[in-house]
């Protein structure tokens, strides 16, 4: 029976290291699995019933101070040294315990460094790590120290590109196996209340709230465009739960639309226009796969709609998260999938732009697989963990 930490750093780490997690409990059902989510609730492991050994609190920043490092003071204000402080002594508890056959850390340098203090062979997957953001590799020295150590079995990462240039490095262990977020998108059959031949626009709001709201409000004003210049577009929105009902409501008022709850979606109208934007909180894979192109404001789920070969348009707003330079970078990231801008009117001129090109459009579904990939990667890296926690107690490596 194996025993596994998963560590990781962010709503999408979390998500990634869920779905491995649960990956590993499909196929060894007998195996323990616990996690360290250092940044947020880790609700992403709540919702899969894995144990957190470590104290948890939602920060002001999200984790996003590398965007705005004026973030940091609100943090600090919020508690952030004290919940490091307690993390650390529950990462040299393992140490001293040692109860743990592997240690699969998700993310950046943060989760890297709790796995080597945890003094246990672990195993890398390097979310937020892509040679596609500057075109070559770029690592911190001391990720590669960490990397570089024995007790490293072995390296996953995003995308087949950085793996290769991994390599090259020196950095012998290291496979692109697939991007666990692809594995989730299954379709529920929602009625989505489509209108026959009409595009249809995704709406991407981002998870966190207020900022949620805030991103709302601005992509709310690309709808009332949209209508101005009568375009024969209808617009779907994939909310976070935690949106629905009386936040929504305050949103719809704070835009001077109306709110109207149906008995599976709810619905936004402006009284001026008559747009509609029907918002669901429970149909986010159908929308994605249904939608002519995706207006967004949020990370995980734009990669996501790149995967699926979707063109993408983001809008730029205050943050902490969705900023220019988050924007900016995950442009850069994803490729020519994503074009940014900072103006409701250019969005919309955008996405009549994209509609009319079939050529782009193939391009997107091309950069899509090469960018990000499809599904099955979560249970190809839980087989390799698998490996790599029988034979790790032995010194080897498997990749």
């Amino acid at each position: 029976m194996g025993k596994i930490l998963c560590i990781s750093n962010g709503h999408g780490e979390d998500l990634n290291a869920s779905i491995i997690a649960e990956a590993l409990r499909r196929l060894y059902p007998s195996w323990e699995l616990s996690a360290m989510p250092l940044v947020g609730e880790g609700n992403a492991y709540r919702r899969q019933d894995i144990p957190i050994i470590c104290p948890t609190r939602s920060l002001p920043s999200g984790g996003f101070v590398y965007m705005d490092w004026r973030q940091w003071w609100h943090d600090l204000r919020s508690g952030l040294v004290g919940l490091t402080w307690a993390q650390l002594r529950c990462i040299r508890q393992v140490a001293r315990l040692k109860n743990y056959d592997l240690v699969v850390a998700v993310g950046d340098i943060l989760p890297l460094m709790f796995a080597y203090l945890s003094q246990i062979p672990f195993m890398a997957y390097l979310v937020s790590t892509s040679a596609y953001y500057e075109n070559k590799l770029i690592l911190p020295l001391t990720a590669r120290w960490i990397l570089h150590s024995g007790r490293c079995l072995g390296i996953f990462t995003r995308d087949t590109y950085t793996a290769k240039l991994m390599s090259a490095q020196g950095f012998q262990h290291t496979v692109c196996l697939g991007y666990p977020i692809m594995d989730v998108l299954h379709l529920r059959g929602k009625d989505l209340h489509l209108g026959e031949g009409q595009t249809m626009i995704c709406l991407l709001c981002g998870s966190r709230l207020p900022e949620a709201q805030a991103n709302l409000l601005l992509l709310l004003q690309v709808v009332e465009r949209a209508q101005q210049l009568k375009l024969d577009w209808q617009f779907r929105a994939g909310i976070v739960p935690q949106m629905s009902g009386q936040i929504l409501q305050a949103t719809a008022m704070m835009a001077g639309w109306v709110y109207s709850p149906q008995e599976d979606c709810e619905v936004i109208t402006d009284p001026c226009s008559g747009a509609q934007v029907y918002c669901f909180s429970d149909a986010f894979a159908d929308i994605l796969h249904r939608a002519d192109v995706v207006l967004g404001m949020a990370g995980t789920a734009i990669e996501q709609a790149v995967g699926l070969g979707k063109p993408v348009v983001q809008l730029v707003g205050k943050g902490p998260q969705f900023t220019y330079r988050f924007a900016e970078a995950q442009q850069r990231l994803l490729g020519e999938s994503v074009q940014t801008c900072t103006k409701p009117e250019i969005a919309v001129t955008l996405i009549q732009r994209v509609l009319g090109d079939p050529v782009y459009l193939e391009r997107c579904r091309i950069n899509g697989q090469e960018r990000v990939g499809g599904a099955g990667g979560a249970e190809k890296i839980a087989h390799e963990i698998a490996l790599a926690t029988t034979n790790g107690r032995r010194g080897e490596t498997f990749l």
